[in-house]
């Protein structure tokens, strides 16, 4: 069959409708186009609509916009839909118009090669280790100047920021805390109790508190109530240029948001470490106090089996762990891309990061304890 170069011509037979579109498709010849495609499909629905190609030299965005809406158009009406001769170019075009953006990535990333694939990610891991190194520099510079000249850091954000970490986070702490004391005292007096040594209990929740499950407890609620509130606020900022405004107006900032944050984990996580321990050994002496031993026992117990190198280890432990909230929150924060999803991966790999983070460096420090005989 013969086709009018200039225009589309649309033949049907029986229930197919085919259409062989000109050597040029723009905006004007798709306005008309289009209603004769649906002045078709009001007349008599057909089974199938084929599209031929083959003569199509050159098509604008109307164009390619054409074949995607008479494709969706057959596939909400059920119609079989098959193009024929479509030019490479012109393929291209419409396959990064496709809806189906998952199907789309993976055929972009069957495309590259390994090779590709494996530079790409050697080049992104680079950039992640020099950024990182670059933060952690500034940081550090940043907090020794402020710790040499106290004056220098902005102590009002400081508090307000230890208020929302500390104060306001008193309430989920006291509660884990002696949840987690109870938990644990009563998980340990029953098999003790086979033996006798109900007393013992003491011994276990003071050691295992003050030595691991105080700081380490405290820095996980902290990681998720205050790590993420961190990513999230420099997030935000980020996305709405806050932090380049600050810099273009000569306000580092690092030492503008990130130190007084950094000042309030280290002044807040040991304290709030505290309050953990204490309303931890408050559970136990309950779960005690109701299996008929008297609440001077359980104190005695604790002051016999915990000492100061032990109770000082555990505040060590929330300072660093502390450190490493503040800084990956921060850091996290700052590293947010543009977008609408950018900062809720920002506090998702925020709050992932630092229970990774402390968790190791627990590890370090059960070792070093171990060693040094602490």
């Amino acid at each position: 069959m013969e086709t009018n170069q200039r225009q589309s011509s649309f033949l049907r037979e029986g229930n197919t409708l085919e259409i062989h579109l000109p050597i040029v498709f723009n905006t004007m010849e798709v306005s008309k186009d289009w209603n004769r495609f649906l002045d078709h499909l009001k007349k008599d629905l057909p089974r199938n609509i084929s599209i031929h190609a083959n003569d199509l030299k050159e098509a604008d965005s109307s164009g390619i916009s054409f074949l995607k809406l008479v494709r969706l158009e057959c596939e909400s009406r059920k119609i079989q839909f098959t193009l024929f001769g479509l030019d490479e170019k012109f393929q291209y075009r419409l396959n990064i118009t496709n809806d189906d953006s998952k199907k789309y990535k993976e055929q972009l990333a069957d495309a590259l090669r390994k090779s590709e694939q494996i530079g790409k990610l050697t080049i992104d891991s680079l950039l992640e280790f020099k950024y990182l190194v670059t933060f952690t520099g500034e940081l550090t510079v940043s907090f020794w100047r402020s710790f040499l000249h106290p004056s220098k850091i902005r102590w009002k954000d400081s508090f307000r920021v230890a208020e929302s970490m500390g104060v306001n986070a008193f309430p989920i702490i006291a509660m884990i805390g002696f949840l987690l004391g109870l938990i644990m005292s009563f998980q340990s007096a029953i098999p003790m109790r086979r033996f006798g040594a109900e007393i013992f209990v003491a011994n276990l929740v003071g050691l295992s508190l003050f030595r691991e499950l105080g700081p380490l407890m405290t820095a996980f609620i902290l990681s998720g109530r205050s790590g993420s509130a961190f990513a999230a606020e420099l997030g935000t900022m980020k996305v709405s240029e806050e932090i380049d405004a600050l810099t273009t107006m000569g306000l580092p900032p690092v030492q503008f948001l990130i130190i007084p944050r950094l000042v309030a984990s280290l002044i807040v996580t040991p304290l709030l470490t505290i309050v953990f321990n204490l309303f931890g050994l408050i559970g136990g002496a309950v779960v005690l106090v109701s299996f008929g031993f008297p609440l001077v026992t359980f104190v005695n117990q604790v002051n016999i089996a915990v000492g100061l190198s032990d109770i000082l280890g555990g505040l060590l432990k929330s300072y660093f762990f502390g450190m490493i909230i503040a800084s990956i929150g921060c850091y996290r924060g700052l590293k947010t891309a543009s977008g609408a999803g950018a900062v809720g991966e920002s506090t998702t790999s925020a709050v992932v990061g630092s229970i990774i983070l402390v968790s190791i460096l627990d590890g370090i420090f059960s070792v070093l304890y171990f060693y040094l005989r602490i």
